[in-house]
């Protein structure tokens, strides 16, 4: 796997098995590339998927004259129909430019409507010939083209779509090009589901050509933190139990669930965001430096890490829900879903001993936000008297301003001495103007193409993530562990910053980071 040594040709064979190719304007130069969006007519498909199909195009990654995208569902539509669902989502500033106009126009013909069922022969059938029939008008030799299908579709059909897709809408021979899905999370429910479903889609396709998507590993932000930690020399030395107090990963939600309640509740916020989202962060924040940057030595480390997190103790654990959750009528009356959760992770290895990794995530809070807290320990022999005032943070702040800043103590200006928090401050906004950060969907489809699979889960990465929470969550489902109530337009339960504090977490009082304006 990776990019490996040897010559062009030999790779561009290899792509076929799902191996990386070199670069964008190789794929591009290969056979067609059919995109083929399973779940077309969901939210899913029409929030993320095709407008971040869109924007590839716009900027030249997707060529009109290769590339032909594919929408399948049970839904019985036309082309136009599906079109004109999408069209609203491509662009989304009211003010848009003749040229936008243009864009979306020539893009929505480039899609093409297929309906079926998810387990029948029929459709696929129906489907692969659609494709093939563009792969011939596009001129692309028999095995030369490529075939991405991204299922945005609940897991429970991920096994018959594979089976279907294996069967009916495979490649037919080896001649550079290739066969590749992304499944999207939930991927499983714990470890045995998990372990099931991978057990299931590993029957029809190699590894390499299966990309478990999580879009936080595209996030702008978290795609700097190995740039941060192993290109820049003053993080090396600090970056361990010797200086860090703890470290906290935190998703906020000033909403509730919105009429997505019954999904929900299927799940609750750890299987929704802590298990995956906010665990691939911890990865990055606390693994080793790779040897190199190919994918798989990168995720060698994260799969290190997870396997040395121990098991998560009941007195680490605050749940909460929020007050009116079960007045959405798909929630049950009597349901013990969290919306609300902070767990302590411990990482038993030389770097980490002893240094608490706090996740916490929740719906209906006084702030929306996900960010990245390092919190330093205490200056020895504080002659300053200024140890109240708060300690050394480095923040990283994911969603919304993206943002790192570093929290520190400085002489407040005047002829007194006296001491004040400040920061160093890097706010992408203002320094990067004009410069359009990314959506992670985008980021992520463009890897897929390229055959990347840095920023994709690997099957022992998800099995050790679900390993981590599996017998937390069995606990909570069987009710042994239960929510606390919490008002909405809170900070949670008080539960929680009580355990913060216990675990050694030290918050700032009377300093709060302004996002700067232009």
């Amino acid at each position: 796997m990776g990019s490996g040594s040897g010559s062009w040709h030999v790779e561009k064979r290899n792509s076929f098995r799902g191996e990386p190719v070199r670069d964008i304007d190789h794929v591009l130069e290969n056979g067609s590339l059919s995109i083929i969006v399973l779940g077309a007519s969901g939210d899913l498909a029409k929030k993320k998927t095709f407008p971040a199909l869109f924007n590839l195009y716009k900027q030249g990654f997707l060529l009109p004259e290769e590339v032909h995208i594919f929408g399948y569902a049970r839904t019985k539509i036309s082309d136009e129909e599906l079109r004109n669902r999408i069209r609203g989502y491509l662009v989304r500033n009211k003010g848009a430019s003749p040229k936008d106009v243009e864009d979306v126009t020539n893009f929505l013909q480039l899609i093409k409507y297929v309906s079926g069922s998810y387990d029948g022969e029929e459709g696929f059938r129906l489907l692969d010939k659609e494709i093939s029939d563009n792969e011939i008008s596009k001129h692309s030799a028999e095995g030369s083209s490529r075939r991405l299908f991204y299922l945005a579709l609940p897991p429970s059909v991920y096994p018959s779509v594979c089976r279907m897709i294996r069967h009916y809408c495979m490649n037919r021979s080896d001649l550079g090009g290739w066969t590749r899905i992304v499944v999207e999370k939930p991927f499983g429910k714990d470890l045995d589901s998990a372990e099931q479903l991978s057990k299931q889609i590993g029957e029809l396709f190699e590894e390499p050509q299966i990309y478990r998507i999580d879009h936080y590993l595209g996030k702008e932000l978290v795609q700097n933190l190995l740039v941060l930690r192993f290109a820049n020399r003053f993080f090396l030395p600090l970056w361990n139990r010797d200086n860090i107090a703890n470290v906290q990963i935190v998703f906020r939600e000033d909403f509730g669930t919105e009429g997505r309640g019954g999904y929900f509740d299927e799940y609750g916020i750890i299987r929704d965001i802590i298990q995956n989202h906010l665990l691939q962060v911890l990865c990055l924040v606390a693994m080793e430096k790779p040897i190199s940057l190919k994918p798989e030595h990168i995720r060698d480390e994260k799969v290190k890490v997870l396997q040395s997190v121990m098991p998560i103790e009941d007195d680490e654990v605050v749940l909460g829900q929020y007050d009116g959750y079960t007045d959405d009528p798909t929630v049950p009356d009597h349901s013990n879903t969290p919306t609300f959760s902070t767990v302590i992770l411990r990482i038993h290895n030389e770097r980490w001993e002893g240094v608490p990794f706090i996740l916490k995530a929740g719906k209906a809070l006084n702030s929306r936000k996900a960010e990245i807290r390092v919190q330093f320990k205490d200056v020895p022999g504080d002659i300053f008297k200024c140890k109240k005032q708060g300690r050394n943070e480095f923040v990283i702040r994911l969603q919304p301003s993206e943002a790192m800043y570093m929290k520190l103590t400085v002489k407040q200006p005047g002829l007194e001495m006296a001491t004040v928090q400040s920061e160093l401050d890097l706010s992408y906004g203002q320094r990067y103007q004009g410069v359009t950060i990314p959506e992670a969907y985008e980021r992520l489809i463009l890897d897929t193409i390229r055959g990347d699979q840095q920023h994709f889960v690997r099957r022992d990465e998800l099995k050790a993530a679900w390993e981590i929470f599996t017998p937390l969550l069995h606990r909570i489902d069987n009710g042994e562990l239960k929510p606390l109530p919490y008002q909405p337009g809170s900070r949670g339960p008080a539960e929680a910053d009580a355990l913060l504090e216990k675990v050694g977490y030290v918050q700032t009082h009377g300093y709060i980071w302004i996002p700067p304006t232009l």
